[in-house]
């Protein structure tokens, strides 16, 4: 008889081998097909992953160990180059966004965008129901202190970290949709006019366009629209931070167009497309 550690590793193993069986091909979906779905999780991970991790303010400057002058815009308090850790994954859902649109219409980013803000939805709602639940006593104590001895309670962290304001949530949804909405719409709009050349111009022409709305929108509504006056950010701070966040956008957009060539290279390979 096998014992218990010859049947996890016998389990784990026939498992590994039906998630292979699966992405290889199992039922014989055509290339196109399975392109879509690897594409579509690629999209929908970083999406997701984008909206839980924004929570985190970076600096950029410290990150990098730069020493660059505060920005003066709009007559703001001087700023530093501070974002959100989602624009690190954000570029991942631009370039994907570009591949899906080339080579499945606005149909494929249409039905990918919905699901993922779907997805975006349950992922905060079942966060929220996690941190209503009652916390181990063990968990508490097991992490009542920081490393340098200082009192901490992790329930009352993971709570602060997993939530956010509805309004911001809410906020965050909309832009991405209205974003990826408009991006879909300009995509094709330059497509019909240049045809299949110029595969940069109507990626970085799409981004251009619907991160200015996105980059704007999320930030409105999530402080401006949402908030009650005492707490509302003056419209030069509002204006001075939609307009950082959209220059990364724009610089990450336009660094990462020769990736777009290189996937689009291997992509036409793959499924055998000759030009």
């Amino acid at each position: 008889m096998r014992d218990e550690g010859e049947l996890h590793i016998s389990h784990f193993t026939f498992l590994i081998s039906f998630l292979i069986s699966i992405i290889m091909g199992l039922g014989n979906p055509s290339k196109r097909n399975r392109l879509f779905i690897i594409l579509s999780g690629i999209f929908i991970t970083n999406a997701v992953l984008a909206e839980l991790v924004g929570v985190k303010l970076f600096s950029l400057e410290k990150t990098l160990q730069l020493n660059w002058p505060p920005v003066h815009l709009f007559d703001a308090t001087p700023l530093g180059f501070n974002f959100t850790a989602g624009v690190i994954l954000w570029p991942v859902v631009f370039i994907t966004t570009d591949v899906i649109n080339e080579y499945f219409g606005h149909k494929g980013v249409r039905l990918i965008s919905v699901l993922a803000a779907c997805l975006i939805s349950y992922a905060f709602f079942m966060l929220f129901m996690v941190t209503k639940l009652a916390p181990s006593d063990y968990w508490i104590s097991l992490y009542a202190k920081t490393p340098q001895g200082t009192p901490f309670n992790i329930n009352d962290a993971f709570t602060l970290i997993f939530t956010q304001g509805l309004d911001i949530i809410v906020a965050s949804v909309v832009a991405f949709l209205v974003g990826q909405l408009v991006d879909v719409y300009v995509f094709h709009k330059i497509k019909d006019r240049t045809g299949d050349k110029h595969i940069w111009l109507r990626a970085t022409g799409s981004t251009l366009v619907s991160q200015l709305i996105d980059s704007f929108v999320v930030l409105f509504l999530a402080f401006y629209l949402f908030k009650d006056p005492e707490h509302r950010w003056s419209w030069s701070f509002l204006l001075s931070i939609c307009v950082l966040n959209y220059c990364y956008k724009i610089f990450a957009a336009i660094v990462l167009t020769p990736v777009l060539y290189v996937a689009h290279s291997l992509i036409d390979r793959y499924l055998e497309i000759k030009k």
